[in-house]
């Protein structure tokens, strides 16, 4: 009885050692203070929150937006990795089980004369107490039937914790998956109307070429009737190969951009249909953008980057309790016998039970080190975690600024559109008249152009910076 208590005296000293060497828990504050609102909204709703179909009503871009979801090899990437990460879990969540196998082995050992066993087992087949069939042969088979086990007892919670690492890990899976779909909608979305703005440009150089043609016939004529010289023909030539090679490259933007849009889709060969044209789209009555918090539940990356926290943390706490003594327990069942002819008989029945504590004494330096480890990753992780919440912040200020700004521009350049349009005119009229010359009407020629396409340019970048607040507060995934 003395003994037995000044072992188990002796074991809580140890432990209670043991665990004062066991570093000290980390904490982080990870609740990130945010502004209360965003410095052009007081809203508190996002259209974060607002279906796909409801945010972009196009039905051809809805089409392939479904499409692209459905075949982009991003998004069966992300699906692929939610697949190993679940596997991960499946492996984590075994920890804290029995593990049981079943066992057939043989075996056969030969003891030699000046051994413990060979004399013991040479001397008890000479025991009267022993019968024929029960004597050990010199060549003595091992044939074991049966099952075996082990089992970790989760006395701290290491197991716990590397288990609920891994939980982490697979929702932040699932989290990436989302914002590869956030990403991929704006991405389509954004180069959808990139076609409907070229699509347009395209209409006005060939508007453009049109009148340019006539206005060579012109210039040709009237260098026929002496009032023109060839200077100015030339002038007038030159002008209309140079919009023809624009019409050239805008053709080829086209056409790379629907096959960008094609391969983005999965597809070989996929017709990319349009709606209402650049011109005729109108920007949402109101955009509601919430209040900042809201990101925090909103964007997939931030929620991806917060788990990707939670299971850097438990790791930590996994690695501290890996400082303490873990409780081992094994057992087993089986037909155990020397004798084929004897194996399944009950006498053969045997089984045993083996628990023991282990403490880590001389590897303390490579818990030190994992420790360690996951200490640094724990802190690499929030910092991450910071960042996609302050870049978060300023993406949805950016893209309310460039919605305001350029929907001012886009309503400067139709002004000047309309203004230089009205100088064509007049300087065709003088230069018909010999007040103006022809370097004038070409310069009012090219100036027109430029102000159309920069118009057109102005009112795409316009839905840009709304695809971009729609995918940074959040939207595109639900």
């Amino acid at each position: 009885m003395k003994n037995n208590f000044q072992f188990l005296l002796y074991t809580g000293i140890t432990f209670m050692a043991i665990s004062c060497a066991m570093p000290k828990p980390v904490t982080l504050n990870k609740s990130e203070i945010l502004p209360a609102a965003f410095q052009q909204s007081t809203d508190s709703v996002s259209i974060a929150t607002l279906p796909k179909k409801t945010f972009f009503p196009d039905p051809f871009l809805q089409e392939l937006i479904d499409t692209a979801i459905a075949n982009n090899a991003d998004i069966r990437i992300a699906v692929q990795r939610i697949a190993s990460s679940r596997a991960g879990l499946g492996i984590a969540q075994g920890l804290t089980k029995i593990g049981v196998d079943a066992v057939v082995s043989t075996g056969v050992d030969k003891f030699g004369d000046y051994t413990m066993n060979g004399l013991g087992n040479y001397d008890m087949n000479l025991s009267p107490n022993i019968r024929k069939d029960q004597q050990i042969p010199l060549n003595m088979p091992d044939l074991f039937l049966g099952f075996r086990s082990s089992w970790e007892a989760d006395i701290w919670g290491k197991l716990s914790n590397q288990k609920k690492a891994a939980l982490n890990r697979y929702l932040a899976t699932e989290q990436a998956r989302k914002w590869v779909t956030t990403q991929l909608v704006a991405q389509v979305a954004e180069l959808y109307y990139e076609l409907l703005a070229l699509d347009k440009e395209l209409e006005i150089l060939q508007r453009n070429i049109r009148l340019q043609e006539n206005g060579v016939e012109i210039v040709k004529v009237q260098k026929a009737g002496g009032r023109a010289t060839e200077l100015a023909v030339q002038q007038f030539t030159a002008q209309l190969l140079g919009t023809k090679s624009m019409l050239n490259v805008m053709k080829q933007r086209i056409t790379a951009t629907e096959n960008l849009l094609s391969a983005i889709s999965g597809k070989y060969d996929f017709k990319i249909k349009r709606g209402v044209g650049i011109t005729d789209l109108q920007l949402p009555a109101t955009l509601q953008i919430g209040i900042p918090a809201q990101l925090l539940a909103n964007r997939p990356d931030i929620k991806e980057a917060e788990y990707l926290l939670e299971a850097a943390g438990a790791e930590v706490e996994a690695s501290r309790k890996a400082f303490l003594p873990s409780l081992n327990i094994s057992a087993y069942t089986a037909l155990n016998s020397f004798k084929s002819s004897v194996l399944f008989s009950p006498q053969s029945l045997t089984y045993g039970l083996l628990g023991g504590l282990v403490t880590p004494v001389l590897s303390k330096n490579m818990l030190k080190g994992n420790y360690q480890l996951a200490s640094a990753a724990q802190q690499e992780a929030f910092e991450l975690y910071r960042k996609h919440i302050i870049y978060a912040y300023h993406e949805v200020q950016t893209n309310l600024s460039g919605i305001d700004q350029y929907n001012k521009i886009y309503d400067l350049k139709v002004q000047e559109t309309k203004s230089l349009q009205a100088a064509v005119a007049s300087s065709n009229d003088l230069y018909m008249g010999g007040a103006a010359t022809y370097l004038e009407v070409v310069t009012a020629q090219r100036g027109v152009l430029e102000a159309e396409l920069d118009q057109i340019n102005s009112k795409k970048t316009v839905f840009v910076y709304l695809i971009n607040l729609y995918r940074s507060l959040g939207g595109g995934w639900n």
